[in-house]
């Protein structure tokens, strides 16, 4: 009986021991808004002499107001974990996914957000799986409105459209995509992280694979089969001490290939972003150029315009009280590569953008944000909301407002 006793004794601080070497978080986060959208396209011919008794057509505006998510902070659930394993490493897991709030429709039908494992010590981290891209990093961490709500950052509207690629399957209706996009996150992808104990230096590096299928030898390669679509290359290294934070990254993601015409086309996006906190205010700037070429193993077989977008922004963020001011102002420029005399003019685009957060603890927040966009030479920029009309209309402004309520748990 003694025995018995003693066996169960040592079970039972054996299971606390481990207990105490690891732990498991569920989080998450519920933000929901009001949100009112309104982007306007105007008619810019007029009278010619082919066409002399031509009656401009003024303006057209499409608006929306709905209820809204992820505006201020993205709705989502998510679990995580650690495991000590001893000797200064430790283990860990992170599921998260993405949900809408408003309407409940897109629930955990996948870890969209973040699937990682990862093993860390005193030499860093190896961190496997889907993740933010290092690139994106400067988009969002160091931006006072991040990549949410109309205050979102100009620099990755564009991009983010730019840097696509066809996916590898097609998901069900309500299924958050983890392919077809490699500039907010990349899947299959292996990084790694500099330890935090390095006088304020950071850093990462990463590769995704495209996992497409290859033939040996090549010649055998069915025509329009896809080869290296979706693999992802970057590297992001900064500095935070103190009051300062600055960071550059740069990012290569593969779109799509032609094995026949051998040629491959690349997103390449380097960008550079700091803060600076002056106590009563925090500054915020940001510096970016997204390029989409085409890269021939061969002449191509004709002139190739190649695409890009340059962009920066401007921003700051001010304590008051209980509450946060954010303000911020973007600018991005279209790089066409239309040097013949004649050629239209680049696409521009800029954004103010101007919000309050009110913390009524720590984890709730009310929030309130409007920005708008003004588009030129046309570019077809907006805040959110529905399309504007382009036929026989070409985009000018686009106004938004968010009206919400953030809650962490």
């Amino acid at each position: 009986m003694k025995r018995k006793i003693w066996l169960t004794s040592v079970a039972l601080a054996a299971a606390g021991a481990a207990s105490a070497q690891s732990s498991i978080t569920v989080f998450g986060t519920i933000d929901t808004a009001i949100s009112g959208y309104s982007n306007r396209s105007t008619d810019p011919n007029g009278p010619t002499l082919l066409n002399p008794f031509y009656v401009n057509r003024g303006s057209v505006t499409t608006s929306q107001t709905a209820l809204t998510n992820s505006n201020y902070f993205a709705s989502r659930i998510g679990f995580r974990g650690t495991e000590d394993l001893g000797g200064g490493l430790a283990a860990s897991f992170w599921l998260e996914a993405p949900f809408s709030s408003d309407d409940g429709q897109t629930g955990i039908t996948t870890f969209s957000r973040r699937s990682t494992v990862s093993l860390s010590g005193g030499f860093g981290e190896i961190r496997l799986g889907r993740d933010y891209t290092a690139t994106v990093w400067n988009d969002t961490a160091l931006d006072p409105f991040t990549t949410f709500g109309v205050g979102t950052n100009l620099i990755l509207r564009p991009s983010f459209a730019l840097n696509s690629f066809v996916p590898s399957y097609t998901t069900p209706a309500g299924t958050a995509n983890v392919t077809g996009n490699n500039y907010l996150r990349a899947s299959n992808m292996v990084a790694y992280f500099l330890p935090p104990d390095l006088g304020g230096f950071y850093g990462q590096v990463q590769y995704a694979f495209g996992e497409r299928m290859h033939y040996s030898p090549g010649k055998f390669t069915p025509v329009g089969a896809e080869t290296r679509a979706g693999r992802y290359v970057g590297a992001r290294f900064g500095w935070a001490n103190g009051p300062i934070n600055i960071a550059a990254a740069y990012g290569e993601s593969t779109l799509d290939s032609n094995y026949d015409a051998g040629s491959t086309a690349k997103l390449d996006t380097f960008n550079i972003a700091g803060s600076y906190d002056f106590g009563p205010v925090k500054l915020f700037a940001e510096l970016s150029r997204v390029k989409r070429k085409v890269d021939y193993v061969f002449a191509p077989p004709a002139p190739v315009n190649t695409i890009g977008v340059n962009g920066y922004m401007l921003g700051l963020m001010a304590p008051i009280g209980p509450g946060l001011i954010r303000a911020s102002y973007g600018n991005v420029r279209y790089d066409t590569h239309q040097t013949m005399p004649g050629s239209p003019a680049d696409p521009r685009a800029d954004q103010w953008a101007l919000g309050y957060v009110h913390n009524l603890s720590k984890r709730t927040a009310l929030y309130a944000t409007v920005a708008r966009i003004r588009n030129r030479n046309g570019a077809n920029l907006s805040v959110g909301g529905p399309a504007f009309v382009t036929t026989g209309f070409v985009p000018k402004t686009s106004t938004g407002y968010d009206l919400g309520i953030r809650h962490n748990f």
